[in-house]
């Protein structure tokens, strides 16, 4: 028989949650209803809880605004790297971000609109530069432009 000190357990456990155990759902694949916990257990002690617990709030994002929010995390919220990452233009990547913040919860608020700052500088030089280079033509770097 295998005997494992508390560290190698925790390890195991982890491993094993990790590896065995789906994620859980927030929202009911039959209707979209948000889903509702009854039961809590403790894999360690096996103490058990029951009840009617709310999911955070996280628990309520698709698979892809989750996928998302990775991605825009891991960029840091530098929506010009999302851009590149995810091969999706400026507005896809603002659309996106703004259903997820919805579906957070949270209301969208209009922005205002904002003086240049060093990201829109150098945005406009790049377009501009593609523009000389021929890689994109007038027409397409005005509408960059216009963003």
């Amino acid at each position: 028989m295998l005997t494992l000190d508390h560290a190698s357990w925790k390890w195991y456990r982890e491993w094993e949650v990790q590896t065995f155990m789906p994620e859980v759902l927030g929202r009911c694949p039959f209707c979209g209803e948000e889903l509702e916990v009854r039961r809590l257990q403790c894999p360690g002690c096996h103490t058990t809880m029951e009840g009617a617990f709310s999911l955070g709030r996280f628990q309520r994002l698709s698979p892809e605004q989750v996928a998302f929010l990775e991605v825009f995390v891991r960029n840091r919220g530098v929506i010009r790297d999302v851009e590149k990452e995810l091969g999706i233009s400026y507005p896809t990547v603002r659309s996106r971000l703004d259903d997820l913040i919805r579906a957070l919860g949270y209301e969208v608020r209009e922005e205002a609109a904002a003086p240049d700052t060093a990201d829109d500088a150098e945005r406009r030089r790049e377009v501009l530069e593609r523009l000389k280079s021929g890689e994109i033509t007038a027409e397409q770097a005005l509408k960059l432009l216009k963003r």
